[in-house]
């Protein structure tokens, strides 16, 4: 596979094709699998600049649709935890499989709905996954599975996102690996205001060359 370019890929996850973008920069420090919200895909504008901003820190990125478009068309689908997580985990599986990315520790990124999968296919492979970021996320959604993740996490939630505030200061005082809180000034949920994009992908890029 061709380095310094980003290139569709086909993941096959519960035996149905799944299209990815994997980009993978020259010299890769680590492998950043996308977990992205409900009602998103793999082409989502917040989730691909976060990318592009790791990618030029020198990390590997896979984005990938979750779930199928006739799964999408459900909307239950959308907030099933246990399905997004197993996705998660075979999305984990390929890449340990693929010549070029099975070297690479890899990490989890996750937002809004994705962010509770992530967490929960982190905690069902102990060390396997080395961090996870959380942007704008739900780990009460995965609140049962909290205490057995084991890999770094960082919580990246808007100033102005109180609900979400409280639910993740609530998911951090369930964890037992390190864990921390970063509240992005100004932000709401989606992080559509000037700058705050930028600064949670700055985070996510610091935490990921800490633990990866």
């Amino acid at each position: 596979m061709q380095r310094n370019e980003a290139q569709t890929v086909k993941l096959m996850l519960d035996d149905q094709p799944h299209e990815g973008i994997l980009a993978l920069p020259s010299a890769c420090a680590g492998l950043v699998i996308f977990a992205h919200g409900s009602g998103s895909s793999r082409l989502s504008g917040r989730n691909n600049f976060v990318a592009q901003v790791l990618q030029d820190s020198g990390f590997a990125t896979l984005l990938f649709d979750l779930l199928t478009e006739e799964e999408d068309r459900i909307f239950e689908n959308r907030f099933d935890i246990d399905l997004l997580a197993r996705r998660l985990i075979q999305a984990s599986q390929w890449a340990s499989r693929e010549s070029s990315l099975s070297n690479l520790p890899q990490g989890y990124f996750g937002a809004s709905t994705g962010a509770a999968a992530a967490l929960k296919a982190a905690a069902q492979q102990g060390d396997m996954i080395r961090a996870v970021v959380s942007r704008g996320g739900r780990p009460d959604l995965a609140e049962e599975k909290l205490p057995d993740v084991e890999a770094p996490t960082l919580l990246i939630v808007g100033g102005h996102d109180p609900v979400v505030i409280d639910l993740n200061k609530e998911a951090r005082s369930r964890m037992k690996a390190t864990c921390e809180i970063e509240i992005v000034p100004g932000a709401t949920h989606l992080f559509e205001e000037a700058g705050t994009l930028e600064k949670a992908s700055q985070l996510a890029t610091q935490w990921f060359e800490r633990w990866l």
